[in-house]
């Protein structure tokens, strides 16, 4: 047992020597979380700039009337000095549209936009703001002439009230659970599982490269001439992959919940989760270092398997978003079984109980996968022989 332990030993050490892995293994996964987890979270409001494009202090007034409207209309408004300004700013992608005031009564805008169109509902939200600038303005004119009290004055008055006045508070609820389940989460936890389980297959399969370099440099035979017997040399062999793929899963999971306060559940489940899929690119591994005869021709390989089976199975682009058609193919890869336990655990804080159907499935695959690869290993160290 002791000569398994120090080939799995001797596997981590040399796959962690490489610099390049090393970039794979520490840094583009937490890269691609903070990255995911902005993109989640970059939902920020649409830029509208507003340029008073009428002479006279109606349309001055309209202008930044219309320029508070958007701003509660959820837009970040901002007032341009003028139309040339503001269409460098769209040009130069400042601004995802402009509006130009031409006149105030009647209201006449002009939208000026990087396309032919605005964004999609942009202009809509820009309309409604517009109507309710016009009430706004006419409210302000009524109660200037009632009081015979300047603008200024008007705009202090209506702020008060505003300030006085009882928030109006509005719960929004949602009867799509799966947006329910997201809404929940933190802005990294998506990501963080998705990335969790790519890296971990991806990096235990770029290892078999390891095989093959001990093939060809005549280590293996070196092994195979110490008292080390061939069952040792292939669960050495398949432990070390092993190992790499609990190393890569324990340091994402450790990392992102230090750095990005990342949910994971019940850590003792989720372990067992990603120890199980650790087995199958253990397995998936072994195979690619037996069956490749060159080093970059198993790189390539191992990175095509990976980021294919990564992307089918749910590690890219959640499972729930996928078409039914092809959510059914995706259960063709381990990624989305381990997908669907991580969910259930990070989201749903579910059980080992929860999870053993996916855990079943997983342990079928890594059984299957283990025994060709060691197999294959054991045939090939035959021939070493």
């Amino acid at each position: 047992m002791s000569a398994v332990v120090a080939i799995a030993v001797h596997e981590l050490k040399r796959f962690l020597a490489d610099r390049f892995n090393l970039f794979f293994v520490l840094v583009l996964p937490m890269i691609l979380v903070v990255v995911l987890g902005l993109q989640a979270t970059s939902q920020s409001a649409s830029s509208v700039g507003v340029v008073d494009g009428a002479e006279g202090a109606n349309a001055a007034t309209f202008a930044a009337v219309l320029v508070d409207q958007l701003d509660a209309a959820g837009l970040e408004a901002t007032a341009y000095p003028d139309e040339e300004e503001l269409a460098d700013a769209v040009t130069e992608g400042a601004l995802d549209v402009g509006v130009v005031v031409r006149s105030a009564e009647p209201a006449e805008l002009e939208m000026v936009a990087p396309g032919e169109e605005a964004p999609p509902g942009l202009d809509q939200l820009v309309r409604g703001a517009a109507d309710s600038a016009v009430v706004e303005l006419g409210r302000r004119q009524a109660l200037a002439g009632a009081a015979e009290a300047s603008a200024d004055e008007v705009a202090a008055v209506l702020e008060r009230a505003e300030e006085q006045r009882d928030p109006v508070t509005v719960d929004v609820r949602s009867t799509d659970p799966v947006m329910q389940e997201f809404a929940s989460m933190g802005r990294f936890d998506i990501g963080a599982g998705g990335q969790l389980l790519l890296f971990v297959f991806l990096n235990t399969l770029t290892a078999a490269s390891a095989t093959i370099q001990a093939r060809r440099s005549g280590a293996l035979r070196r092994v195979m001439a110490a008292p080390v017997s061939a069952r040792q040399v292939v669960a050495g062999q398949a432990l070390g992959r092993f190992v790499v793929a609990v190393f890569q899963g324990v340091y994402i999971m450790a990392a992102s919940s230090l750095l990005f306060g990342v949910e994971w559940g019940n850590l003792a489940v989720v372990s067992v989760v990603v120890a199980v899929f650790g087995l199958v690119a253990a397995g998936v591994a072994l195979l690619i270092g037996v069956l490749m005869d060159g080093e970059g021709v198993a790189s390539g390989v191992a990175v095509g398997v990976g980021l294919v089976l990564a992307a089918l199975g749910g590690s890219m682009v959640p499972l729930e978003f996928f078409p039914e058609t092809m959510r059914r193919f995706a259960y063709l890869t381990p990624h989305a079984w381990a997908y669907e336990a991580i969910a259930e655990v990070q989201r749903r804080g579910g059980g080992l109980v929860d999870v053993l159907p996916q855990v079943g499935v997983l342990a079928g695959m890594a059984a299957v996968v283990l025994a060709l690869g060691t197999w294959a290993l054991r045939r090939s160290l035959g021939r070493v022989m």
